[in-house]
């Protein structure tokens, strides 16, 4: 199933039952006055929020959602039945924008429940204009209309950490590695088209797609997975030892998390010098002091073929994310 972290969906809420014209007829009163009821209540239209980053991709085929209409009044003073509220799952960390009005929402939490339309209001049936002037009234109202509109759902994943970096730099790797995710993993560029996901002791870590210079104005796989970051916890910062610039590497990311929003620059941030059995002893020892003159992040080298290091790295990523 591919990935969906942007849709836009129709969204009717339920129409308001009609008020109807009867009269109690019975052997003991065959005059017995009016007695017709109010129409139900059309239903309500609520976003809720589930933990699955995949529920988009189920409404790719089906972007209509239509929610039930109140029933008409019935005889005997008795009211319609209102409408089953409609309930539309959506992953957590959706932003949800009715595009007529531009009044945004955000789920943030598994669970929550947010109101998107009203349902409209039953009519009135003839036993409601009773009074004491007019005892057999003919008067009853149509049910309100329900609200409509669309609605433009954009996912940015909630995680506790995020893996950036270049496009192979070892991200899906580590992530496997480290959480046993099972991603897909390939020796060229943008293997990784969708964010991918690992449980970490309890902490959820999300590989981002490659970002390359100019992502911010949508170059590459362009912007789009850059929002994804912005609601990480911690960076990691995955830079690859076999490129021939490394500091080039991380600062053109770096420059490019900035440029898309300079809150991503206050974001705490480790360096994990990737495919470390690449090269020799000496060149990483290199890429750590000057990389060093560019930022007093914690630095962690890595070779996935080394379970000691990545040992090091697992633990101090745990004590990190606590």
């Amino acid at each position: 199933m591919k990935f969906i972290d942007e849709i836009t969906l129709s969204v009717k809420a339920g129409d308001g039952g009609d008020g109807v014209v009867r009269w109690l007829q019975q052997r003991s009163k065959p005059l017995g006055g009016p007695a017709g009821g109010n129409g139900g209540k059309g239903a309500d239209v609520y976003a809720l929020a589930v933990r699955d980053i995949n529920v988009l991709s189920k409404y790719r085929g089906n972007t209509e959602f239509i929610a039930d209409n109140g029933e008409d009044g019935r005889k005997l003073s008795q009211h319609g039945k209102d409408g089953d509220t409609l309930y539309i799952a959506l992953p957590v960390g959706s932003i949800i924008t009715n595009t007529s009005t531009n009044e945004s929402f955000e789920l943030l939490e598994d669970g929550q429940e947010e109101i998107m339309l009203y349902g409209g209001r039953g009519g009135y049936g003839n036993e409601h204009f009773k009074s004491a002037r007019n005892v057999a009234p003919r008067k009853c109202t149509n049910g309100k209309p329900g609200g409509k509109a669309d609605f433009y759902i954009e996912l940015a994943i909630i995680a506790d950490a995020g893996f950036i970096g270049l496009p192979n730099a070892g991200k899906t790797s580590l992530l496997n590695t480290l959480t046993r995710a099972d991603a897909k993993v390939g020796s060229y560029q943008f293997t990784t088209l969708d964010p991918n996901l690992g449980n970490f002791y309890g902490h959820i870590l999300a590989d981002i797609p490659g970002i390359i210079e100019g992502a911010s104005e949508g170059k590459g796989l362009g912007y789009k997975f850059l929002r994804h970051i912005t609601r990480t916890k911690m960076l990691i910062h995955c830079v690859s030892l076999e490129r021939d610039e490394p500091v080039a590497d991380y600062k053109t990311v770096r420059s490019e998390l900035v440029s898309y929003s300079k809150n991503l620059n206050n974001k705490k941030e480790i360096i994990v010098l990737t495919k470390s059995d690449t090269v020799a002893l000496e060149r990483q020892k290199e890429v750590i002091e000057l990389l060093s003159k560019e930022t007093n992040n914690k630095m962690f080298v890595v070779s996935i073929l080394d379970d000691k290091c990545v040992k090091t790295l697992s633990d101090a990523l745990a004590q990190l994310l606590k």
